[in-house]
C-alpha cells in the first residue's frame, strides 16, 4: 500500500513539473516594445504633422473639413482654426512662432495663430499649378535654410476615388522669389513624403502611387537636387501591404514611411533599401508620420477614415485619430521652420510689387525639372501594371529638362490678387 501511494506521488509532481515547464515556456511579455497610443478624436483625414519645439505644439490637418489643428503636448488638449478650402501641409516660420504657412487649395497663405486663439491675419502668398485649375497643394516641409518644398496632386473623385494622372508637380519655394516657385520634379501623380538625411546632403521624396521612395543628391547651399535612385521600393516588401505616404527621418538615418491603405509604418535603410520594422497602426489608412515630444521620441501618426465604409468604420473607430509610438529606440532630428515670410499682414501694393520688379519684368528664367525618377499614373491598389508601364515611357522622355515660364501677366495679376 505504502508502495503504491509513492508511484501515485511521484506521478502527480512529474505531471506538475511538466505542466510547470510548458508554463515557463511561454514569454513574458515585453513592455519595452513599441508601444501605441490614441492622442486625439478621430477626424475625417487627419494628414501633415509638423513638431514645434518652441512651443511643444503638434500641428496638423483635417484635409477636406479647412480644419487646422493643434495638440498641446503639455494639456493634451486640442485647438483647431477652420479655412475656406482644402488645406494640406502647415509649416510654422523660423522667425516668428505664430506665423503658420499653409497650403490651402492651390495657394500657399500665411496664417497668423498662437495654436490656442483664433486667427489675427491671414495672407495669400502665391497660387501654384495655374494650368491644372482642380489640381490641390498637398504635403510640403521646410528644408534646414528654410526653403520651403511642397507638392500637388491632380483632381480626385471623391466617389470613385480616381485620379487625374500626371498633374501633380513639385515646387521649391524661396523669400525672395516665392511669387513663382520653381517647379523642380514633375509630372508627378500624388506629390507626398519629404524628408533630408542628417547631413543634409540627400533628399527622399515620395510620389505615392509609384510605391517608391526616391533619393535625391541634394545641394544645401543652393538647394538644387540631383542623381536620383530608387532608395526604397515597397513592392518588394511581401509582408507590407498599401503606398507610401507621408515620411519623417530618425537621427541614425533610417526613413519612417506611413503605408496608406497597409495599416502600419514602416522603418527602411535608404542606403540597403531593406525594411527593417514594421509598426501596426490601428487604422487602415496612415498617412503621415512626425517625430516630437520634448526628446524627439515619440513617433506621432496621422490617419484617415475617410475612404471606410459605413461598416468599416464600427469596426475601426478609432481610424483618423493621431497616435503616438513610444518605446522605438531611436529619435528624430530637429524640426526645420520655413524661412520666406515674417508675418501675415497684407503688405503695401506698391512695395511688393516693386519688391519683385525682378521678378516680374525680367526676361523669364527656365525652371529645369528633374525627372528620373520612375513614375506611376496608378491611382488606386486596382490600377498598377498599366499605368507604371505608361509612366515609364513618359518619364523617359522627359528625363533632361523643361522650360515652364510663368508669364508676366499671369505674375502680375497674382501679385495684385494677394493683397486685395
Amino acid at each position: 500500500m505504502h508502495f503504491l501511494l509513492l508511484i501515485v506521488l511521484c506521478f502527480c509532481q512529474t505531471a506538475f513539473s511538466q505542466n510547470a515547464t510548458t508554463q515557463d515556456d511561454v514569454a513574458p511579455a515585453n513592455f519595452d516594445s513599441p508601444a501605441v497610443f490614441q492622442v486625439t478624436q478621430p477626424v475625417d483625414h487627419s494628414e501633415g504633422p509638423m513638431w514645434d519645439g518652441r512651443k511643444n505644439l503638434l500641428y496638423f490637418v483635417d484635409i477636406h473639413t479647412g480644419r487646422v489643428l493643434s495638440y498641446n503636448y503639455d494639456t493634451k488638449k486640442v485647438n483647431f482654426i477652420t479655412l475656406k478650402g482644402e488645406v494640406s501641409s502647415v509649416i510654422p516660420a523660423k522667425k516668428n512662432e505664430n506665423i503658420l504657412v499653409l497650403g490651402l487649395d492651390r495657394s500657399l497663405v500665411a496664417v497668423e495663430w498662437d495654436g490656442e486663439s483664433e486667427i489675427k491675419n491671414q495672407r495669400t502668398l502665391t497660387t501654384v499649378s495655374q494650368q491644372f485649375p482642380q489640381s490641390r497643394l498637398n504635403d510640403g516641409k521646410a528644408d534646414k535654410q528654410g526653403r520651403l518644398w511642397v507638392g500637388t496632386m491632380g483632381y480626385q473623385n471623391p466617389l470613385t476615388r480616381a485620379l487625374a494622372p500626371n498633374q501633380g508637380a513639385l515646387y521649391k519655394v524661396v523669400k525672395d522669389t516665392f511669387i513663382s516657385p520653381k517647379v523642380e520634379i514633375a509630372p508627378v501623380n500624388i506629390s507626398n513624403g519629404i524628408t533630408w538625411n542628417k547631413a543634409n546632403d540627400k533628399m527622399y521624396y515620395i510620389d505615392t502611387p509609384s510605391r517608391k521612395v526616391m533619393e535625391y543628391t541634394y545641394d544645401n547651399e543652393k538647394g538644387d537636387i540631383s542623381s536620383p535612385r530608387v532608395a526604397v521600393d515597397v513592392e518588394k516588401f511581401a509582408s507590407v501591404a498599401g503606398f507610401p505616404d507621408g515620411m519623417t527621418v530618425d537621427q541614425d538615418d533610417n526613413l519612417w514611411i506611413a503605408l496608406y491603405g497597409g495599416g502600419s509604418v514602416i522603418k527602411a535603410n535608404p542606403v540597403t533599401g531593406q525594411l527593417l520594422q514594421v509598426v501596426p497602426i490601428p487604422a487602415r489608412d496612415v498617412t503621415s508620420v512626425m517625430w516630437g515630444g520634448p526628446n524627439l521620441d515619440i513617433l506621432f501618426v496621422t490617419t484617415s477614415r475617410r475612404s471606410l465604409t459605413e461598416d468599416e468604420r464600427k469596426t475601426s473607430n478609432a481610424a483618423g485619430s493621431v497616435f503616438a509610438v513610444t518605446n522605438l529606440r531611436t529619435k528624430g532630428i530637429p524640426t526645420h521652420f520655413v524661412d520666406i515670410v515674417d508675418n501675415a499682414r497684407r503688405a503695401n501694393i506698391l512695395a511688393e510689387i516693386l519688391l519683385n520688379t525682378s521678378e516680374l519684368f525680367a526676361p523669364p528664367a527656365s525652371n529645369d525639372i528633374t525627372s528620373g525618377q520612375v513614375q506611376s499614373t496608378e491611382t488606386s491598389q486596382s490600377q498598377s501594371q498599366n499605368a507604371v508601364q505608361a509612366q515609364d515611357q513618359n518619364s523617359q522622355q522627359r528625363r533632361n529638362t523643361e522650360r515652364q515660364e510663368p508669364p508676366f501677366w499671369s505674375a502680375m495679376i497674382n501679385t495684385i490678387r494677394n493683397f486685395f
